[in-house]
Order: structure tokens, then C-alpha cells, then sequence
């Protein structure tokens, strides 16, 4: 399994010759490195509504022919505007034939902005449990701490945990580390920080804070790749 890292929450999962990407938010990137007419996969996944986690959602699912895979109001609001839709909810599994994705809850929120600037209702907020070829990733969405990672923890073994650490918007470094210790993941990659002011945050000092705690971290570069 490889995952690739495109910057912000956004990650690409491989498996086997398929793949899915999660929150593909890369044209309002300055910092991207991949064009999002390069990208190839044969799912998109979405955690929430809000612009930095879907703004390219359609635009690759369209030109990849692949289901975007959402929350059911945020599903039949891309359906509307031409995309293919999977609608799931809280704790449903979706079976993509390479992997099976079970949506988690996350506290967050989440709304869909239109084109004049209104926001509406995006469903609620949540994570994945991406399970294939044998290994589980957990990509936790936008969240808080809350006490439901333990119980994810003791429900699976977790290879790895993909966690927000840039604080204002989400949980910061401090509780990412006790969230990492909670589910009991071997190793994990930070997402969600630098992107904008106000979640910069020093990403080699919580990889230190995660290996003196027993958890191997992986900071990658955007574009940059772990293999499982």
C-alpha cells in the first residue's frame, strides 16, 4: 500500500494498481505540487463540505469516471451538479472492490458555500477506516479530541493514523499526540497545518513528540509518498 500526500488533508491511497483519494483540495493550493488534471484514481472520498477538502472533488471524478464517496446530503448535492455519487452515513461500509471505506464520526462542522457566497447544510462532519490489502489507515476528517478514538482503537488495528495537527480549525499537536495514543496506531501522518496562517504549526516537533511516545511519524513533503 502507498500513500501519497498532496498537501493540506489530502491523501491518495493505492492499492494493487487502484486507488481512492480523500479530500483532493490542490488548485486552491498554492503550495501543490501535483495539477489536478494529473491525478488517476477510481474513487474520491470526502469527509466534509467545507471548500479545502472538496473544492476538487468533481473535477477528478468526472474526468476519472470514479464515484465520489460522501455523506448522504453532501453526495446528493455533487449528484446534482452531474458527479457519481456514493451517499453513505455514520458508521456504513462502502465496498470498493479494492478497499472498503467505513465512515466514522469526527466533530466538526460542515457546509456546503454556493457560488454567491451563501452556506448550506453539508451533512455531518466524519473520518474513513480504509481497509485493503491488509493494512487499515484511519484519516480522521477535520476533528476535536473526543473519547470515541479509544473505542476505534480497541476496534481496529490501526497501521495508520492520518490526523489534523494545525490547531484553530482542529484538534492541534498536543491532542493529536494523546489521539495517536489512543488508537493505538503504529505510525502516523500529520495533515491539516501551514496551509493557511492561522494552523501553522511545527510538524518535525510533533513527529519527535509522537517517536518519544513509542509512535513512529511521518511528516511528508507534498508529493511525497509511505509505503505500508
Amino acid at each position: 500500500m502507498k500513500i501519497t500526500y498532496h498537501g493540506h488533508s489530502c491523501v491518495q491511497i493505492e492499492v494493487n494498481g487502484k486507488s481512492l483519494i480523500i479530500d483532493p483540495f490542490i488548485s486552491g493550493n498554492s503550495a501543490a505540487v501535483t495539477k489536478v488534471e494529473e491525478i488517476k484514481t477510481d474513487a474520491v472520498l470526502l469527509t466534509h463540505a467545507h471548500m479545502d477538502h472538496m473544492l476538487d472533488a468533481a473535477p477528478i471524478a468526472k474526468s476519472n469516471n470514479a464515484p465520489i464517496v460522501a455523506i448522504v446530503e453532501l453526495a446528493g448535492y455533487l449528484e446534482s451538479t452531474g458527479a457519481q455519487t456514493i451517499g453513505m452515513n455514520i458508521g456504513g461500509t462502502v465496498d470498493l472492490g479494492f478497499a472498503k471505506a467505513t465512515m466514522i464520526h469526527a466533530f466538526h462542522t460542515s457546509s456546503i458555500t454556493l457560488e454567491d457566497g451563501q452556506s448550506i447544510y453539508g451533512g455531518t462532519p466524519a473520518g474513513f477506516i480504509i481497509e485493503a490489502d491488509g493494512h487499515t489507515v484511519l484519516h480522521a476528517g477535520d476533528t476535536g479530541l473526543f473519547g470515541d478514538l479509544k473505542m476505534f482503537g480497541e476496534l481496529y488495528d490501526i497501521d495508520l493514523a492520518i490526523l489534523p495537527i494545525g490547531g484553530h480549525f482542529t484538534m492541534g499537536p498536543e491532542h493529536a499526540l494523546i489521539a495517536a495514543k489512543w488508537l493505538g496506531a503504529r505510525q502516523v501522518l500529520p495533515v491539516h497545518y501551514n496551509t493557511f496562517p492561522p494552523i501553522k504549526q511545527d510538524a518535525g516537533a510533533f513527529v519527535q513528540a509522537l517517536e518519544e511516545a513509542g509512535i513512529r511519524g511521518s511528516a511528508l513533503a507534498y508529493g511525497e509518498t509511505l509505503e505500508l
